[in-house]
């Protein structure tokens, strides 16, 4: 029985993991009782450790406390949905108690699974019972006890998988949605599978996925995009310090502001990232050293890149753009239309994603970089991606504010509100203040056979959401049209917006909408191309 693991080991257990999981995914997937095709927890989980394992296998030979630090710096990044941001918080606090260690034996193996828990429990507002959390939470729990028993990591290891195993069946019971479908959690389900895969690895059984699959994960961005067609600094000088003492990096960012210009500074518990234009990288590198060791370094002479090609290809926008008015907006959308919509109504910068491809912090993270502003807001437009737009604050020098819109109609709504000269309490006010006052509605088709809440689903059957439960199924798509033209006519809306989906004609689309007007005359009825995959209708009502 192993009574300790190194870094290489550390390195092995989360590799290990991310194969499990991706291995798994599909069966993660479908534990998500609502039967949309949007069960995407194992695939949000998947995508979110894999960073972590791409960057892990580049890794030669880490120490515990480097192997640790590249999987929470990954994850925190590539985090994608509620599930893969509360993984990569997991994974977060367990670095951060690792840090400093050359070796972790089973008391500071609690202890790190307990900072973990910690760590997630801080970052969600209403914790649920029967979740990844509770699952997570437990494990820890009882893996403080074992290591009282038994100081063995794997000692240690082992009681929290048996406790999981426990929490994970238990979850049926805690969640009603869950007893009724008969299904436990999924995003506790993965969290199991992945110390379960960590336990193989341990003993010699690693958890390889098959050649091809996995996600193939993108290098972190190396702020080689910035225009440089005005040189006033010869050297564009980049580099990474792990940090290694409590130096206020601000002093930093001062320094290196009065040596140079184009300055980003971006830095967290682990590391400090800079880029800056000057004529003595020297200077920079000396003043950096005071804050820790550096993990890659790069000095480019600007004038000799400056050819027309590079003139030409650095015209896009920079990776972070310099702030030319107070705020900005963002906004996470699928679709050509609603794209269009948002960007008419004032949003600067688009992140393409929604149901089924819920964009990771790293996504939502480069599009709010390149708006020139200093404040933007952030609208996630979608309840599985407001977490990990909550991150991005932390990693950019930018000041973002996440607007908590869970659909598209709520998204636009509050744009209505947006006040470009407003005070960021103002916007926040008046932006929050109207996501209620929309309804919305959605038409999609089931994903697989299901009885839930009193409906007998059938696989390809029509399926209609009103907010955020189900309103009715049906072989014809107009009946469900009829039904929820009949519930926006009782409940007295006055304005309709009808968005047709990428698989909806046109002239289908326009009857859709002469059947909202016949049955709700007194409404304004507008109907729209939103191109969005997946959802045949997108529909608000206030």
């Amino acid at each position: 029985m192993r009574q300790t693991i190194n870094g290489a080991d550390f390195r092995r257990l989360m590799i290990s993991a991310a194969a499990s999981i991706e291995m798994n995914k599909q069966q993660l997937n479908e534990l998500n009782v609502f039967p949309v095709p949007d069960g995407d927890t194992g695939t949000n989980m998947s995508m979110t450790i894999n960073a972590a394992a791409g960057d892990l296998r580049k890794a030669e030979d880490p120490t515990l406390e480097k192997a640790a630090q590249i999987s929470a710096s990954a994850m925190l990044r590539g985090a994608r949905g509620n599930s893969g941001v509360i993984l990569s918080l997991l994974l977060r606090g367990i670095a951060k108690k690792l840090k400093g260690a050359e070796e972790c034996d089973g008391v500071l193996w609690a202890d790190a699974l307990q900072e973990g828990v910690d760590a997630a429990y801080k970052a969600v507002m209403k914790p649920a019972e029967g979740t990844i959390l509770t699952v997570a939470r437990l494990a820890a729990a009882k893996a403080r006890q074992a290591a009282q028993e038994n100081n063995y990591f794997e000692f240690v290891h082992e009681a929290a998988i048996e406790e999981a195993k426990a929490a994970l069946a238990n979850t049926v019971n805690q969640n009603p949605v869950l007893k009724k479908a008969g299904v436990v959690d999924a995003g506790g389900k993965g969290w199991l599978v992945a110390l379960e895969a960590m336990l193989c690895a341990l003993r010699g059984e690693d958890i390889v996925a098959p050649e091809g699959s996995g996600q193939e994960v993108k290098d972190q961005a190396d702020f080689s995009d910035f225009n440089t067609e005005d040189i006033t600094f010869t050297y564009c000088t980049e580099f990474i310090i792990s940090r290694e003492n409590d130096n206020d990096p601000e002093k930093l960012r001062e320094f290196l502001s009065s040596l140079g210009d184009s300055l980003v500074l971006v830095d967290d518990e682990e590391i400090i990232k800079v880029h800056v234009h000057t004529n003595d990288p020297g200077k920079a590198l000396h003043e950096a050293m005071d804050y820790g060791s550096f993990v890659t370094v790069k000095i480019e002479n600007m004038r000799l890149q400056h050819t027309e090609k590079v003139m030409s290809e650095q015209e896009l926008a920079p990776s972070i753009a310099e702030p030319e008015k107070p705020c900005g907006v963002v906004a996470v959308c699928a679709g050509d239309g609603l794209a269009e919509v948002f960007r008419n109504l004032g949003v600067d910068g688009i992140v393409s994603g929604g149901q089924t491809m819920n964009p990771s912090t790293q996504d939502i993270l480069e599009v709010v970089n390149q708006v020139p502003a200093e404040t933007v807001y952030v609208l996630p437009n979608n309840k599985n991606i407001i977490m990990a737009a909550e991150q991005v604050d932390a990693l950019t020098p930018k000041r973002v504010v996440v607007i908590p819109s869970k659909t598209v109609p709520q998204g636009v709504t509050a744009m209505l509100s947006f006040n470009p000269d407003g005070s960021e309490e103002e916007n926040v006010e008046a932006m929050n203040g109207v996501l209620g006052t929309v309804d919305t509605m959605q038409i999609t088709y089931a994903a697989r056979n299901s009885d839930f809440d009193g409906y007998d689903i059938h696989e390809g059957d029509y399926l209609a959401i009103y907010g955020s439960s189900l309103f009715g199924t049906s072989r014809d798509i107009k009946v469900l049209l009829k039904a929820l033209a009949e519930k926006v006519r009782d409940e007295g809306k006055e304005y309709i917006t009808i968005y047709y989906g990428a698989d909806i004609k046109e002239k289908h689309a326009q009857k859709a909408a002469d059947l909202f007007a016949d049955i709700c005359p007194d409404a304004d009825v507008n109907l729209l191309s939103g191109g969005q995959p997946v959802y045949y209708y997108l529909i608000s009502a206030e």
